[in-house]
């Protein structure tokens, strides 16, 4: 297939059922809630030995913003080193100074230490004051693709932009559209953009399968899993591409 999908795994059965059904790369992640922080040592080692497609954790400490600290910093690079010696295939990362620039200093570090780890920087290139400098920027850090919606709140709203991102990028960096990707628009976004690869978390919310649940306590034990429907249907849309 021409085209290659990334999922996003938030647990090992969800990760499991998108290798099984096609997908070429899992972002692995905890805390769907938080929009992804960095999965534990057991959940990417469990990962790694069980899949053979491309597995890329994500090195976020925390949710909120992409401003990190010092002491954050240093939790992003074990992070890094810990998946370099389980075999992950790469990371994905993020950072931005204050006004919206990328930040060039801690990112060098972090793609440095990566290496040889491919290197994904993720959807905080949406925070970007400038796009186009900021995609000059992660080229020259040698990261290798760009996780963007186009500065939109979906890559369907920012097709226009992430079409002007591939053209810029000229096959120097994969621009890969996520956000709101699933079957009923991808062929729309990769026809409009030129796009090759694309994300999406096809995500749905299992209930519980506990028989006894405390009546006192309202809120609902439910857990991310991947949506097998709508994942088969986004990849048969790519192969009829």
């Amino acid at each position: 297939m021409e085209y290659k999908l990334e999922l996003i795994g938030f647990t090992l059965e969800g990760c499991q059922l998108a290798q099984a059904l096609g997908a070429n790369r899992i972002e692995l992640c905890d805390n769907p809630v938080e929009g992804g922080t960095t999965p534990s040592y057991g959940f990417i080692k469990a990962a790694r030995s069980l899949l053979n497609i491309e597995l890329y954790p994500i090195i976020r400490p925390r949710g909120g913003d992409f401003l990190y600290n010092d002491a954050e910093f240093e939790i992003m690079k074990s992070d890094v080193q810990l998946c370099k010696k389980l075999g992950c295939d790469g990371i994905v990362i993020g950072l931005l100074h204050s006004d919206g620039t990328i930040d060039k200093e801690k990112t060098q570090v972090l793609v440095e230490l990566a290496y040889p780890m491919g290197v994904t920087f993720h959807r905080a290139f949406d925070r970007v004051a400038d796009p186009n400098k900021s995609l000059e920027d992660i080229i020259d850090l040698g990261c290798e693709r760009i996780l963007t919606s186009g500065l939109q709140a979906t890559a369907a709203a920012g097709i226009q932009l992430i079409e002007s991102l591939i053209k810029q990028a000229d096959n120097r960096i994969i621009i890969m559209p996520g956000s709101g990707v699933r079957a009923d628009n991808i062929i729309e976004i990769a026809n409009k953009t030129g796009a090759k690869e694309f994300h999406s978390s096809a995500r749905i919310f299992q209930q519980s399968k506990m028989n006894y649940l405390n009546p006192l306590l309202k809120e609902q034990l439910t857990a991310a899993s991947v949506d097998v429907p709508e994942i088969k249907n986004m990849i048969a849309h790519l192969k009829s591409l």
